[in-house]
């Protein structure tokens, strides 16, 4: 904390400072206002630039969510994408499912015409046995006849009549001639008809087989013609989806180009404008500060005011330094201590004259502490201006000087300042600071002319 924060707390309760107004404005209207070319407003210039710029952000978010959504839609088309690919994939899979099953029925029905066949030629073959014994009915009537009889009647002794005898050899041989391939038939017609039984039995059982088959084949085919069905539909669907998602990302990518020209034009018309705002400003900065300079001019000129012409705040730039000297730490420079300077030093002549730099009422003229005599100027507007290192001071408390009127007048040697710039024995050394509301600011904007131009003594 600066050492002479307190004196300037307990000077501001204590005096009363008036501002007035810059009367000296009005001698500086020497030509009419309708002979000077019309300054384009700043401010306008910059509201426009700033409505410019606030639409550009807008569209510049339009922009951003319109982005967005085109990335959402890729990602959604090439999603639909994957899901036809695996429809057309799963198709083709129960394409060939369909396929196979259609496949294995023909062959079921393959198999059970070859039956049928099979089973045409038994029945042919057993209608064909059938007629051979149909017409033979008669004589194995007549065999079965004799055969009857022989077991009701045995054959006669060997002592008998005649016509026994010639009865019995004639049965003998009647069934000597019919009886071998009477036996012979029957072993085929048995045989045939054997296998006539086993092949209807095989013939059944295939057919119930065949028969379940076929019912099982044609549940699976309805089952897969189904799922093809939904499959494709799907496709269908998805494909449509993709079409529609295709067609939106062209229109948003075509809103999106449009929008990005629309902002890149927006950026060139706030470019446009910023230039000319900037121009504006920097136009009328450099008329108000003639005007400013000017003003001051005159104001300082007033040898007769009483209070400031004009607002310290104004005077940057218009300021003289308060002694001719050469700067030897400038403001926020290491002070030697581990800390930072808050003002500047200047090295002047020994017997150097101080003026007072600016319009302003002594509130503190005195010695304080080591620092030699100090004196602070109340600049109005909250400024305050501290000098310190000097030897004596000419002015008395509560007296309002003009600026550039002498104050004070520096010593031989630098001892009375030694604690402010840290230094020994050598040239006087004057040490300046501002302050604004308690707190220390920069005063270089303040001197008409930068520090380097100054030379010493």
């Amino acid at each position: 904390m600066s050492p002479f924060r307190h004196l300037i707390r307990r000077s501001r309760a204590g005096t009363a400072w008036r501002r007035s107004a810059l009367l000296v404005a009005l001698s500086l209207s020497c030509a009419p206002a309708s002979a000077q070319p019309q300054t384009p407003d700043p401010d306008a210039l910059a509201r426009e630039a700033m409505q410019k710029l606030v639409e550009k952000q807008a569209r510049e978010a339009e922009l951003k969510a319109l982005e967005q959504r085109l990335a959402g839609n890729a990602e959604a088309r090439a999603k639909l994408e994957a899901e036809i690919a695996a429809i057309r994939a799963d198709r083709a899979a129960l394409n060939k499912a369909l396929l196979d099953t259609t496949a294995r029925a023909q062959g079921a029905e393959q198999r059970v015409s070859t039956l049928e066949q099979r089973l045409a030629l038994l029945q042919s073959s057993e209608t064909a046995i059938r007629r051979s014994l149909e017409g033979r009915r008669g004589l194995i009537a007549e065999v079965l006849a004799a055969l009857q009889r022989i077991g009701r009647r045995p054959p006669p002794a060997v002592l008998v009549r005649p016509e026994d005898i010639l009865e019995a050899v004639r049965a003998s041989m009647l069934l000597g001639a019919v009886v071998p391939d009477l036996r012979q038939e029957i072993e085929v017609l048995g045989t045939d008809l054997a296998e006539l039984v086993r092949l209807r039995e095989g013939i059944a059982n295939e057919r119930k087989a065949i028969s379940a088959e076929m019912e099982q084949l044609a549940g699976e085919r309805q089952r897969l013609a189904s799922l093809v069905e939904a499959r494709r539909a799907r496709e269908a669907s998805a494909t449509k989806d993709a079409e529609t998602q295709r067609g939106q990302d062209s229109e948003l990518a075509a809103q999106a180009r449009s929008l990005r020209d629309f902002v890149e034009r927006m950026e060139k018309e706030i470019s446009v404008a910023n230039r000319a705002a900037e121009q504006a400003r920097q136009a009328l900065e450099n008329e108000t500060k003639e005007q400013r300079q000017r003003m001051a001019a005159l104001a300082f000129k007033d040898p007769a005011r009483l209070s400031p012409k004009i607002a310290f705040a104004e005077a940057r730039g218009l300021l003289p330094l308060p002694a001719a000297g050469s700067q030897l730490r400038g403001f926020g420079d290491s002070d030697g201590a581990g800390g930072t300077t808050r003002g500047i030093s200047l090295e002047t002549r020994p017997g150097a004259l101080v003026s007072a730099p600016s319009d302003a009422w002594v509130v503190y003229a005195g010695p304080f502490r080591s620092f030699g005599q100090l004196l602070i100027l109340n600049a109005g507007g909250g400024y305050y201006m501290l000098l310190a290192g000097m030897q004596r001071i000419d002015v008395a408390l509560n007296q309002f000087v003009l600026a550039g009127e002498p104050v004070a007048v520096m010593g031989e040697t630098s001892e009375a300042a030694a604690t402010i710039v840290g230094s020994g024995a050598g040239q006087p050394v004057l040490y300046i600071e501002f302050r604004k509301d308690g707190v220390s600011v920069d005063p270089a904007p303040w001197w008409t002319k930068p520090l380097g131009e100054k030379v010493r003594g």
